[in-house]
């Protein structure tokens, strides 16, 4: 067998270490900087060996500081180096908000474009390992709001494994959510994965029936709900959005021409969501080629509960998407 199609079973903790170490055997500018990500391997055990390999002027710890550390490499940035910033999960990165916001988010465009920022922010983000409400939400509608960031969103393990490349040469700042709920999860990979683009959306299986627009962790609970509604004769198409900022709408508009029917599927809360965009921009668009109101699953508006169960109840599980699949198909 050729080695182009040969495939490897590999879990998505895996996948993004993949991706970490190429990037810094490429690049000697490539940096990653972050709280525990050397001796320890970093919380997730994502970065687990890398010191070992790349040594601490590479691989660096920092003190419990995220505006300062985030803030250090938007500086390193702007000076000439290339580097990742791991905050440990979403909700600490709301104390480097202002670094993210007011510096890198607007350097470039309030120096008329002679600053460029190219950081690469990666956050630990979702809902599903019982880490309470303070350790699991799903805020990548927060940053898709603000001008001046990238914000992408690694739904599978293919992009797991090569979103990095790409995001590293981008002049602007990127920020990057991983799921913490799939780091376990294994899937079979190509072995040569390459760069993967970050400014398309993806469709990941195509139908006719109904359009299933996703991204995170709904990537694979709305494939496994397209094949199940395939059972009982509805082909649903999955997308995948990918990229949340700046939003890749032709994609899903054509999707839209297609199927006549939509269902936005995500684990942040409905109100000003990522959902909220793009059914605002199906009315504007496309209102015509539809046969029926756009739907949405989102998570319910309550802190993140602790409990297993509750947990799971909080955000759009397989069921509930098929479910609302059969009644949008049989105007239930």
């Amino acid at each position: 067998m050729e080695n182009s199609v040969r495939k490897i079973k590999i879990t998505y903790r895996e996948a993004l270490k993949q991706g970490l170490r190429e990037a810094l055997q490429n690049d000697d500018l490539v940096f990653l900087m972050g709280e525990d990500v050397g001796r320890y391997g970093g919380a997730f055990a994502v970065s687990k060996g890398l010191l070992e390999e790349f040594g601490k002027e590479r691989i660096m710890d920092v003190p419990l500081s995220e505006a300062g550390f985030v803030g250090a490499g938007i500086g390193a940035a702007m000076a000439g180096m290339k580097p990742i910033i791991e905050v440990m999960t979403v909700n600490f990165s709301l104390l480097a908000m202002d670094q993210i916001v007011n510096n890198a988010a607007t350097l470039q465009h309030m120096s008329g474009g002679q600053l460029h920022n190219p950081v690469v922010i990666r956050m630990g983000c979702g809902i599903g390992r019982q880490l309470g409400a303070q350790h699991s939400h799903s805020w990548e509608p927060f940053y898709a709001h603000i001008p001046g960031l990238i914000v992408l969103s690694i739904g599978t393990h293919e992009d797991a494994r090569g979103m990095l490349q790409l995001a590293l040469q981008s002049p602007d700042p990127v920020i990057l959510f991983e799921y913490t709920s799939m780091l376990n999860l294994e899937k079979e990979i190509q072995t040569n994965v390459k760069a993967v683009a970050i400014n398309k959306a993806k469709v990941l299986r195509e139908g006719t029936a109904i359009t299933i627009i996703t991204y995170g962790t709904g990537v694979y609970k709305c494939l496994e709900a397209a094949t199940e509604l395939a059972t009982v004769g509805i082909e649903a198409e999955v997308i995948d959005l990918r990229t949340l900022r700046p939003l890749d709408e032709k994609t899903f508009l054509d999707s839209v021409a297609k199927t006549h029917r939509v269902l936005v599927v995500e684990d942040a809360w409905r109100s000003v969501s990522i959902s909220s965009e793009i059914s605002a921009r199906i009315m504007e668009k496309a209102f015509y080629d539809l046969d029926a109101p756009v739907q949405r699953l989102c998570g319910i508006e309550v802190p993140i509960p602790y409990s297993a169960h509750l947990e799971e109840a909080a955000i759009p599980q397989r069921n509930d998407i098929v479910n609302t699949v059969k009644k949008m198909i049989r105007h239930d």
